[in-house]
């Protein structure tokens, strides 16, 4: 386990207070900024002045006041020199690969990711001339052997969507540095939990969706990485982020910020709830995968990666063996026991819960999502917290057993 604490990073990350003195932070809404010497203008547009450059402000789709404070915050709780918020999970992995790769340029990709992601890296990058190749991220010599002389990124995910599969992000960094390339992960299932930048990985992306906004009402993301990176990211001639435009906006913004300093907590129900859960689902003998438990075949490699005191995450798979049972289950949790929601996303306070072969994994072929190893009877949960543990205890066994999935 890490020594590394997130949590106290955000606490002593600079407190912004609002305006007037506001314990929360003011809400900067203004789209352009005003200068008070003409010849500024110029300088920021050369990148000579910016928001840490002078404190100057240009037009919030290149950098905001409080989008800048959550910046920050991300920024500590990662421990990254730097971040850059998005309007997505999505703009934040599109707009980094898109800087680090050009027409011809190469990324090697772990083949269980989320399945919008893998939409951009198999079908949509290869119109731009920039292809991938999907490799069982578990395999370190099938990754070393994909790489090429055009490979500018590995790109994993530290816990796989949605087969819960653990990357080695420090062998993984090794393998990355010493052929000069730049490990990209994915750390939106858990974060406070891993901490991939201070194992070896150079940009850390997250869909704030998710866990750490938490509620399921707003769409953002973040790009955690190092200054020079951010600013390139930034550039107002070649700045993939600054031109294609999805910034976050200021209102987004200030919700998440007000939810960061809880997010710790919620991420220990979450995995609290979650192993309580996977083991007496694996006490009955039902098909469940879940990386804390010891069973999982990368328990240990987990183990070794997370920060000490923030569990093993919120997600957990049922193999019900074909769609049509994971249907069913599906289908009794929701409307018979009121367990959980059947909708996509996760680090809800609810736990939601999908089939995820026609669902966020459906942008994927059968024959692709059969050699990642995900079974078409797959059922994904982020595990939520509300509710008595002893009756989602009654109401899941009762669910697993009424379908026949119990030993």
């Amino acid at each position: 386990m890490q020594n590394y604490n997130p949590e106290e990073a955000i606490q002593k990350a600079v407190r912004e207070f609002g305006e007037h003195g506001g314990v929360a932070p003011s809400i900067s809404r203004s789209s352009t900024f005003t200068v008070m010497d003409p010849r500024v203008m110029p300088e920021i547009f050369q990148g000579v002045r910016g928001p840490d450059k002078g404190g100057c402000y240009l037009y919030s789709r290149h950098f905001n006041p409080t989008v800048s404070v959550l910046a920050r915050y991300l920024a500590a709780m990662e421990g990254t020199e730097y971040a850059l918020c998005t309007a997505s999970g999505m703009a934040a992995i599109s707009c980094t690969l898109l800087q680090l790769c050009e027409h011809a340029d190469h990324i090697i990709s772990s083949d269980t990711i989320y399945g919008g992601t893998h939409a951009l890296l198999e079908e949509m990058l290869p119109s731009m001339g920039i292809t991938t190749t999907f490799v069982d991220v578990t395999d370190i010599r099938a990754v070393e052997k994909a790489i090429r002389p055009e490979t500018r990124v590995i790109y994993a995910e530290s816990i796989g969507n949605p087969t819960l599969k653990i990357s080695d992000i420090p062998v993984l960094s090794r393998l990355a540095h010493e052929h000069h390339l730049t490990l990209v992960v994915d750390n939106t299932f858990s974060p406070i939990m891993i901490t991939p930048a201070k194992l070896g990985a150079d940009v850390v992306i997250h869909s704030l969706t998710k866990f750490i906004n938490g509620a399921s009402d707003a769409i953002a993301g973040v790009i955690c990485c190092e200054k020079e990176f951010a600013y390139q990211l930034m550039d107002v001639h070649t700045g993939r982020l600054m031109l294609l435009g999805p910034t976050m906006d200021p209102r987004t913004a200030f919700d998440i910020i007000q939810r960061l300093p809880h997010l710790a907590i919620r991420i220990k129900a979450h995995g609290a709830r979650a192993l309580a859960i996977a083991n007496r689902l694996e006490e009955l003998g039902a098909p469940v995968t879940y990386p804390g438990l010891s069973s999982h075949p990368q328990h240990g490699l987990l183990k070794s990666m997370v920060n000490r005191g923030f569990g093993f995450g919120g997600m957990l798979t049922i193999d019900c063996g074909s769609r049509g049972c994971a249907e069913k289950l599906l289908d009794y949790l929701q409307n018979i026991e009121r367990f959980g929601l059947i909708a996509v996303s996760l680090g809800y306070f609810d736990t939601l819960m999908s089939h995820s072969g026609s669902s966020t994994s459906s942008e994927i072929t059968a024959e692709d999502q059969r050699r990642m190893g995900l079974s078409p009877g797959l059922v994904r949960m982020s595990i939520g917290f509300t509710g008595s543990l002893k009756n989602r205890l009654a109401q899941i066994e009762r669910a697993v057993k009424k379908l026949g999935l119990t030993v």
